[in-house]
Formats: structure tokens, sequence, C-alpha cells
């Protein structure tokens, strides 16, 4: 798949990159063989093939989340530590 230069300039301004016109050139053609090489893996059978989302064999290790009640004087004075509270919950900045 060969890559205008009008793709390539409109996937400049899509990420806010100014581009020369020597540049548009060359990543025209850069960008047109990595789609080249993806259109080559598209056309490989994987009927067969288990998906896989890591082959390392690692895996995460993780406690069970656990919950534990306190008295009710251990809670007070947890809610008297903190910086800002209302009833029964801690009070933080918001987060966007």
């Amino acid at each position: 798949m060969k890559l205008t230069g009008l793709e390539v300039q409109r996937i400049a301004d899509l990420a806010r990159i100014e581009l020369t016109g020597r540049e548009k050139e060359k990543y025209a053609e850069e960008l047109s063989a990595v789609l080249g090489f993806i259109e080559q893996l598209s056309k490989v059978n994987t009927d067969n093939v288990v998906p896989t989302s890591q082959v390392t064999g690692l895996v995460n290790v993780v406690r069970e989340d656990k919950t534990e009640d306190c008295n009710e004087d251990t809670r007070k004075q947890i809610f008297k530590a903190a910086p800002l509270a209302e009833g029964e919950y801690f009070k933080v900045k918001a987060v966007l």
C-alpha cells in the first residue's frame, strides 16, 4: 500500500507535526513499507493458532484482597487522624 503525500500530511496534522516536503516523501515511503508488512502479516493463516497475550510464562503474583472489621475506637482514631473526613468517608481532592 503506497501512501500519498496528502495522506502523510493528514497523519502529520492529526499528530500536530509540521513536515517539510522532503520529510513527507521520506515518511510516505517508510509508512508505506510498514503498511506493506502489515498487509503481508494479514495473509498468514492463523486459524489454528491460540491467541497469546504474552509468551514468557510469567504470571502476576498478587495476594487475595481481604477485609477485616476494626473496633469502633480504632475507626474513630483513624478518622481523627485523616486530613479530611465526612461521616465514615475520607475526603480527597478530585482526580480528573
